[in-house]
């Protein structure tokens, strides 16, 4: 299935018979808003960190190590196509009565092929990213999508609204070992960080 973000970065055509280049530059794509979220990437990690530990989930952060360190981009590989288990970690909450740090099991994910682009699909729970995956520098890749949510069966077009809108960055931080990190949701955390693990 092809979703509805990859088809607004992807389906650009000229004319109805001469298609354009994908376009593979991820500032070209992203909105204002995302643009300043992955500027202030490290600020967002810090800041939810903070948050966490003053909660009094220290040790939670230590024993998750280079997952929660926000300079372990080692680079340069690329995330690889293929099924993953991803956990999400929220840290820092963005309004009163949110929890400043919680962690989920893992769920099943997929990275796939869109062109040039790789696509990114969290397949199940209640909150689930979906996007594409852009080039970026030798850290890291750039990542844009939108949530989505509940028992909803199509993900929204990116730009659309901005509170659905997602952007971060896919870190390698270890061997078959990567993130994604998505600082200042719109919804209830400061930073969402997602590990993904090749399925065996």
């Amino acid at each position: 299935m092809r979703i509805p973000v990859a088809l607004a970065f992807l389906s650009l055509t000229a004319c109805a018979t001469t298609p354009r280049p994908t376009i593979t530059d991820w500032r070209v794509v992203a909105t204002d808003d995302d643009r300043e979220r992955m500027r202030d990437w490290r600020t967002a990690f810090t800041k939810a960190l903070d948050q966490a530990q003053a909660a009094g989930h220290a040790a939670d952060i230590a024993r998750e190590g280079v997952l929660l360190e926000p300079d372990a981009a080692l680079g340069p590989v690329p995330i690889p196509n293929g099924r993953y288990k991803c956990r999400v970690i929220k840290l820092g909450a963005k309004s009163e009565g949110m929890l400043d740090y919680i962690a989920y099991p893992a769920f099943d994910c997929r990275i796939g092929q869109e062109k040039e682009l790789q696509s990114f699909y969290k397949l199940t729970g209640s909150q689930r990213h979906t996007g594409l995956i852009f080039a970026s520098d030798p850290l890291r890749q750039a990542f844009l999508g939108t949530l989505v949510l509940g028992d909803e069966s199509r993900a929204m077009q990116y730009g659309r609204d901005q509170d659905r809108d997602l952007a971060g960055w896919v870190e390698r931080i270890g061997d078959n070992r990567w993130r994604l990190i998505l600082p200042y949701p719109h919804f209830e955390s400061t930073l969402d960080v997602v590990e993904l693990v090749p399925e065996p």
